[in-house]
């Protein structure tokens, strides 16, 4: 790749605007991406998921730049999944077969890994309830699906109680789809 050619990402922040802990307005977000010199910078509801180009290939040095500018600016211990336009759209052509095909009878989410954890290592960790809940490894990604009538036995909340939960986070399949299509736009 060329040393400046414009790579678009998207920026998977964990732990913000939950249950009104580090809350930040997404104006204030796109402001501190812009900052950091970065371009088109977009973001997608209140969770935390920010597209924007830059002009490096290098994502770890992306995203300790990242990290350590909003842990500054916003005063929390910022973690960050960044996913490359290209990587976000080989968690979607990479999901199981049928995934997200039956909303009315499943829930969908993708639980992005941050390095060096990767999701095949992660996946023997996920619990899961039999007949409730089934997970996948992909090559960037787990992916999760839990009967929507029995949701309240999924085990998914339990995930977060997990050392393992540090280095993920999770969005549902519509969220990783219009992220995607946010990449391509």
């Amino acid at each position: 790749m060329r040393e400046h050619a414009l790579v678009v990402y998207v920026a998977l922040l964990r732990g913000i605007n939950v249950g009104g802990n580090n809350v930040i307005r997404m104006v204030a977000l796109r402001e501190a991406f812009e900052a950091l010199g970065f371009s088109a910078v977009t973001t997608y509801i209140q969770s935390g998921n920010v597209v924007f180009e830059a002009r490096s290939d290098k994502k770890p040095a992306l995203t300790k730049k990242i990290e350590a500018a909003l842990t500054k600016t916003f005063a929390y211990d910022s973690k960050v999944v960044l996913v490359s336009a290209k990587e976000l759209s080989d968690v979607v052509a990479e999901a199981p077969r049928g995934f997200g095909s039956q909303p009315e009878r499943y829930r969908y989410d993708v639980l992005f890994v941050k390095p060096p954890l990767t999701a095949h290592a992660a996946l023997p960790e996920v619990p899961t309830a039999p007949g409730v809940d089934e997970v996948h490894a992909g090559a960037h990604a787990l992916y999760f699906r839990r009967v929507a009538a029995k949701a309240t036995k999924s085990r998914l909340a339990r995930v977060v109680q997990l050392a393992l939960y540090k280095s993920l986070t999770i969005r549902n399949w519509n969220t990783t789809r219009k992220l995607l299509a946010m990449t391509e736009a």
